[in-house]
């Protein structure tokens, strides 16, 4: 029987059109672009100058405050600028743009290591000097998930391989063609959280990655691999660790204030792979689909590299009216191809006529659909009449800060009412602490 949570809805999945296209290495562009922020928290500082000759896996941004994490050069060669460039989140962002020169030369400090021979400490510095963060698209750095605050304890870590975005199937991928990495990246998290209990929770519309990794880990009795029902947005922590344990994630508390740490997949593959080659994140698998596709695939992409050249690749239909970034429920709409890949870049999707629909909004019915539907229990509607008002004080009784902006009030809503945006401006204009 297959685990879920309340709320949620399914959504088709239109995955087909790649989930058994293999895993494809893109050709590395001649010019790459590092944005300094490629994750949750203060974007980092460079560390080159124009003119600089830098290695393949050198770091050349230094993060900055508590919640950052390094970036690196995914090519050797010449920086060549050092200014703002587009960014798939963030409109503009100050990047490192380097000239390849072709040889991928690795840097001094690439030195392969035995994580059996490591302790937790020595790990988690490891992964905090590779630079890895939420490959799923949260991109929050991985080293402060597994560095618990004192008096918080984790008794198990639950690896999400549900991907429950329409279009999306990288991780699946991951899933299937790199299983051995998945495993080994769960146990050393495992290990620097001492914890004697792992879970790998996969949607039942990826059987054959379920299968698969149910024989990998029959001898591994401290690994349960879970199988949860195909539902949006069963790939939300909170809704992921209620499917798997049973157990709330309070208003105001995280993963952690349950004893849990929740990590993606394609992130414990990356764990595995930064510790035992010494080459930090500086590259992903990248789902390019959508309508206005011409032959969708699953790409293995250096970080900075212009979406452009994945568009090249691939192939695009005439008459092309939206390109997301990321999934359609939550991906970015980008106004510019010459942005390039980041850490959290899990799609890139182009969408005709045929998939983008611009609808006028109708009054509210009340029907109740939105509060019937959303995973996190809340009055979308109220949210929406409270913000309409600027009544903030309003919308945060009813749950502001709560909602986690998934979409699914203003997919299933009959008056295509905008929440979802709307409930993000209202989040922006809150008061700054």
């Amino acid at each position: 029987m297959t685990r879920t949570f309340r709320g949620g809805f399914h959504p088709a999945e239109k995955k087909e059109l790649t989930a058994v296209k293999e895993i494809v290495s893109l050709a590395v562009p001649n010019t790459v672009i590092i944005p300094m922020a490629q994750h949750i928290g203060a974007p980092c500082e460079p560390l080159v100058k124009v003119g600089d000759e830098v290695k393949m896996g050198q770091k050349i941004g230094e993060p900055k405050g508590f919640v950052s994490v390094a970036v690196h050069a995914s090519v050797s060669g010449k920086v060549i600028a050092v200014e703002e460039r587009p960014h798939t989140g963030l409109g503009k962002c100050l990047a490192v743009v380097i000239e390849n020169d072709g040889l991928d030369t690795p840097a001094e400090s690439i030195l392969p290591k035995d994580p059996g021979k490591m302790t937790p400490q020595e790990l988690l510095h490891a992964i905090k000097e590779a630079g890895i963060v939420g490959m799923g698209g949260a991109t929050f750095p991985t080293h402060i998930k597994l560095s618990p605050p004192e008096g918080k304890q984790a008794d198990c870590v639950i690896l999400n391989g549900a991907e429950c975005e329409p279009f999306l199937t990288a991780d699946h991928r991951m899933m299937l063609e790199h299983p051995d990495d998945i495993i080994d990246g769960l146990k050393i998290m495992m290990k620097i959280l001492n914890v004697h209990r792992g879970y790998i929770a996969i949607e039942d519309n990826k059987r054959d990655a379920y299968h698969l990794l149910k024989e990998k880990c029959n001898e591994e009795f401290d690994i349960e691999v879970i199988l949860v029902k195909t539902k949006y947005p069963q790939g939300s922590e909170k809704q992921l660790i209620d499917s798997v344990l049973r157990r709330e994630v309070k208003s105001g508390q995280l993963p952690i204030d349950a004893g849990v740490v929740v990590q993606n997949v394609a992130s414990a593959a990356q764990i595995s792979t930064s510790i035992r080659t010494g080459m930090p994140l500086i590259q992903r698998v990248v789902t390019v689909s959508g309508s206005g596709c011409e032959n969708p695939q699953n790409l293995l992409v250096r970080i900075g590299t212009p979406l452009s050249s994945l568009a090249e690749y691939t192939g695009t239909t005439d008459g092309i009216k939206k390109v997301l970034a990321g999934g359609p429920m939550m991906g970015t709409a980008q106004y510019t191809l010459d942005a390039p890949v980041i850490k959290g870049t899990s799609g890139l999707l182009f969408f005709t006529e045929k998939e983008y629909h611009h609808y006028e909004p109708k009054d509210c019915l009340r029907c109740g659909r939105c509060v019937k539907h959303c995973p996190m229990r809340l009055m979308p509607f109220m949210i929406m009449a409270n913000a309409e008002l600027g009544n903030l004080d309003g919308a945060v009784r009813y749950g502001l800060k709560d909602c986690m902006e998934c979409g699914t009030c203003s997919y299933i809503c009959p008056s295509r009412r905008h929440l979802v945006q709307t409930i993000k401006i209202a989040k922006a204009n809150l008061p700054k602490k």
